[in-house]
């Protein structure tokens, strides 16, 4: 069976930002924190059996706006998953952060709880492209929690856009000049997109033209690449041994338990006649229908043999090294010679390099990543 990793999703934001899509609610002036990790661990108790008694390789705490929750919230949830699940000695443990909610013995407190990675919410130093953004912190909050942060934990990752409404390329780069300056083992580094159901979808603003954006790119990869930065996946960047494990367990399309409103699982099983299976488990997305057990489970669906190989390509060619070959029925059940003729396409576009033994795509098919994912839909 895959590894094994579990996702957990805190709904809940100071307020909403224009350009978010995720599934995230304006706080309330009290949190129902204590019925909320009942909940999550009411939830953690009924998927279990369906993870076959996996260790858990990692824990991810999204949101929203995680860092919301106490310290003690946050001890209390960990405690509880541990004693319901094994877990691998080296464990990574990420919580994501907003500055906007720093304070530094909440941030050791955290530690102490067993965080040993903190993702943190920057998206630009800019005060007046975080006003733009909607964001409740200002540049000198971002700059002490990822100074306290990379005091304090082992693995921080710092997340940044770029091509932001009226963003030049000077501003782009001076941001990840700054982010680079607190010395982060990991960045997520991505261009600002306009999503359905936002803000900004509804009042689109003014977005840098492409030649700007194209130049950003450029320039900020060969910057990443000459600080010691390497790009794994398309938004992604790291020092060696800094990789996101629990991303790349997405990636790598391993399998995933989802707990908390709105979150998504993936989980693979051999049936009676030791066919695999891969079902899709998701939480109802409401905080108040996702606390009532009745309501709790939205739904529960099979992946069909004939989708899996885009499901598959859709997380593997996102990395930068693909994967080895024979990850692909291993993962999905279905024999490499029922696409053969599709990579042979995507070679022959070249789309997809040439090494048989490896499904990664070409510098060109990282470009046109759209393109290559197309031929896999059919």
């Amino acid at each position: 069976m895959p590894p094994l990793s579990l996702y957990v999703h805190i709904p809940w934001c100071a307020r909403k930002c224009p350009y978010c899509d995720f599934n995230s609610h304006a706080a309330p002036e009290q949190l129902p924190e204590t019925a909320y990790v009942d909940a999550l661990l009411d939830d953690l108790t009924a998927d279990l059996p369906l993870a076959g008694g996996r260790p858990l390789q990692s824990i991810f705490i999204g949101g929203g706006t995680p860092s919301l929750f106490s310290p003690e919230s946050i001890d209390r949830l960990l405690k509880g998953i541990a004693a319901h699940t094994p877990q691998v000695d080296d464990i990574e443990i990420t919580l994501e952060a907003n500055p906007g909610t720093f304070e530094q013995a909440r941030f050791e407190s955290y530690r102490a709880a067993g965080v040993n990675r903190l993702s943190i919410g920057v998206q630009s130093f800019n005060a007046e492209h975080l006003q733009q953004l909607g964001r409740i912190h200002n540049p000198d909050e971002a700059c002490r929690a990822a100074e306290a942060a990379v005091a304090l934990f082992p693995r921080v990752n710092l997340d940044l856009m770029h091509g932001l409404p009226g963003q030049s390329v000077d501003q782009a780069l001076a941001d990840l000049k700054q982010a680079l300056a607190f010395d982060p083992g990991h960045l997520s580094w991505y261009q600002l997109t306009i999503e359905p159901n936002t803000e900004f979808h509804a009042r689109p603003p003014q977005l840098p033209l492409d030649e700007a954006l194209w130049a950003i790119q450029e320039q900020g990869q060969a910057l990443l690449d000459a600080r010691g930065y390497a790009q794994y996946e398309i938004s992604a960047y790291s020092r060696p041994g800094q990789q996101a494990r629990h991303n790349l367990n997405y990636w790598q399309f391993g399998d995933y338990l989802g707990i908390g409103a709105g979150a998504h699982g993936k989980l693979s099983q051999l049936d009676a006649d030791g066919q695999l299976q891969i079902s899709r488990r998701h939480k109802q997305r409401q905080p108040k229908g996702y606390l009532d057990p009745q309501r709790r489970l939205a739904g529960d669906e099979l992946i069909a043999l004939e989708d899996r190989a885009f499901e598959f390509m859709l997380n593997a060619l996102r990395l930068t090294q693909g994967v080895p070959s024979d990850l692909f029925n291993a993962r999905t059940g279905v024999s490499l010679s029922m696409v053969e003729a599709l990579l042979r396409q995507a070679r022959e576009r070249e789309l997809l390099v040439s090494d048989t033994a490896r499904l990664a795509p070409t510098p060109q098919g990282r470009l046109f990543l759209n393109d290559l994912l197309a031929l896999f839909l059919d």
